[in-house]
């Protein structure tokens, strides 16, 4: 799974992560909100890009 992620797509998410850290710290309700956002922002975009690959004959690829 990293392989497909490359650098620039493990370093987002250790940002991610640190930052909901830094959130947690001091609101872990807040921090907690932000991690189903984020959550939903990533199956969203998922479906998005599966849609777009499946819509060019490319569906098997995701």
């Amino acid at each position: 799974m990293f392989k497909q992620l490359g650098r620039y797509g493990i370093a987002g998410i250790i940002l991610a992560l640190i930052g909901l850290a830094v959130v947690a710290i001091e609101s872990p309700i807040v921090a907690a909100g932000l991690l189903l956002i984020l959550l939903g922002t990533a199956l969203l975009l998922r479906g998005l890009i599966g849609y777009g690959l499946e819509a060019v004959g490319m569906g098997g690829m995701l």
